[in-house]
């Protein structure tokens, strides 16, 4: 980190990569106070500098969510659509710049980058539709009185959103708030900035009040602090681990504001006996490569059949050393390096703690090159279940894979862990899929496959990993309140 008097004065030195700046009540803001530099993964270049929001910039982009709150409530629905929409629409057109962005400050493949800016899109599509559905209800009642129940944008929202997913995340929560009516107050991650002042310049663009939509970077806890505590903010949501998850829950209920929380997991892998082992293995090998392992619903416990063991760690081992690893903009790359340094020593701590722990790294398990944060995809085999790699999610490109004897022994492993987010199943059983169905812990299961919902399917946890649900039919309802209204037709 730069020390804290060192001024923005210059422009960032890579000109492919945006200057970054505050976005205060309709305005950019870059002369401020560095708070650290912006790094490029790949090759550890500076990509530009972070503007630290000082306590003035906070109370201004308070003030303005306010003003704004007011005047975007009170916006018709149809004309609060149409102004969403044509900044997803810039989002498609812009989709090669912003992609780009994503690759520099966050290492992940361009390929994927893209896909990222198509999946953040059509949030905006999902939740503008349901604006136009959210309706509220009439109350039987006697005559003369009227009963209704309005669902009405509950207030300015403070937003904190995370790196893996510098575009996706803050367009979620953005959607959903934009399209509930409510104004925002978004945190976004320093490590990737970028891809949030694009996100930010497309609402700029396409029309958006100054005030609906601010932007904000510097010291995570004193913002934190400072816009939790404010009265204008009447909601919280995070994408992040658990730790800030409960953190800024505290906070929030300290006020006594609402939160909405997608916290972190540590997603297991159930693999019966009568699957193809070897093709299952080629499969997970893409999985969990996939965003080098950082995001919140990758595979990551692999807990396989005694049966199938061998084979599926072979072919799994195997596959995964092909794993072509290098820059994101490598269109041969398949998988970048991981966000940060620290994400680099935390996959080295996890390798080394399991073989000290007597676990069998069949693939990886190593920095590769000297420059850059690239750790070759990893496959630890035999691990010990009191193994970090067993008990602490990774969020990085490696997988810990253990043998169990039965279904029971399999879902008890599972279940085992206080958090409980994304999990996968693959089984030929109809009765072991209903049993696994009903039995893990998790809030989101995919069954013979790795996939995971898109905008029309509510994503969340249970236990630690986190409060309430992003998209599907709910996608508004943390953004509302409901009020009930009870009117008599007549003068008393």
């Amino acid at each position: 980190m730069l020390h804290s008097n060192t001024v923005l004065a210059e422009k960032p030195a890579c000109t492919s990569y945006p200057d970054i700046g505050l976005f205060i009540n309709g305005q950019w803001i870059y002369d401020r106070e560095v708070y650290q530099e912006v790094l490029n993964p790949s090759d550890e270049t500076v990509l530009g500098v972070l503007p630290r929001a000082s306590d003035e910039d906070l109370a201004s982009a308070l003030a303005a969510a306010s003003r704004g709150f007011q005047v975007w409530r009170n916006t018709p629905p149809e004309v609060r659509v149409q102004v969403i929409r044509r900044a997803a629409g810039l989002l498609r057109e812009r989709a090669e710049q912003i992609a780009h962005i994503i690759t520099l400050e966050n290492g992940k493949p361009l390929a994927q980058a893209k896909a990222e800016v198509e999946r953040s899109a059509n949030f905006f599509d999902w939740d503008t539709a349901e604006l136009l559905r959210n309706y509220g209800t009439i109350v039987p009642s006697e005559p003369q009185m009227q009963k209704l129940i309005l669902r009405q944008p509950i207030g300015p929202v403070a937003a904190f959103t995370p790196w893996n997913v510098p575009l996706s995340s803050p367009a979620r929560k953005t959607s959903a708030a934009l399209s509930a009516g409510c104004s925002i107050v978004l945190k976004a991650a320093e490590e990737t900035p970028g891809a949030a002042c694009a996100l930010v310049q497309c609402f700029v663009d396409a029309g958006l009040p100054a005030g609906v939509l601010n932007l904000v970077f510097g010291d995570p806890a004193r913002i934190s602090s400072q816009l939790i505590s404010s009265p204008v903010i009447r909601m919280v949501t995070l994408t992040g681990s658990v730790q800030v998850g409960k953190v800024l829950t505290k906070l929030a209920a300290e006020a006594m504001k609402p939160v909405l929380m997608e916290l972190g997991g540590h997603a297991p892998v159930l693999i019966g006996d009568d699957v193809d082992a070897a093709d299952l293995g080629r499969m997970a090998a893409t999985a969990k490569t996939r965003v080098t392992g950082q995001i919140c619903a990758s595979p990551s416990r692999f807990i396989v059949h005694q049966n199938v063991y061998a084979d599926f760690v072979s072919a799994f081992a195997s596959a995964i050393n092909e794993i072509k690893v290098g820059d994101g903009l490598d269109p041969a790359t398949q998988m970048g390096p991981v966000a940060t340094a620290r994400r680099l020593a935390a996959m080295e701590g996890f390798v080394q703690d399991a073989k000290c722990r007597g676990a069998r790294v069949a693939a990886g398990g190593f920095r590769v090159g000297t420059q850059g944060y690239f750790f070759a995809p990893t496959v630890l085999a035999d691990v010990p279940l009191e193994a970090d790699a067993m008990t602490s999610e990774p969020f990085g490109p490696l997988a810990a894979c253990v043998s169990v004897a039965s279904l029971d022994e399999a879902l008890a492993l599972s279940n085992s862990l206080s958090v409980g987010l994304a999990a996968y199943a693959f089984t030929n059983s109809l009765h072991d899929a209903e049993r696994i169905s009903r039995e893990l812990d998790c809030g989101v299961l995919s069954i013979n496959h790795f996939g995971a919902p898109g905008a029309d399917m509510p994503f969340g946890g249970t236990k630690e990993s986190g409060i309430g649900r992003e998209g599907g039919l709910t996608s508004l309802d943390a953004y509302t309140v409901s009020k009930s209204v009870l009117q008599k037709t007549v003068r008393v």
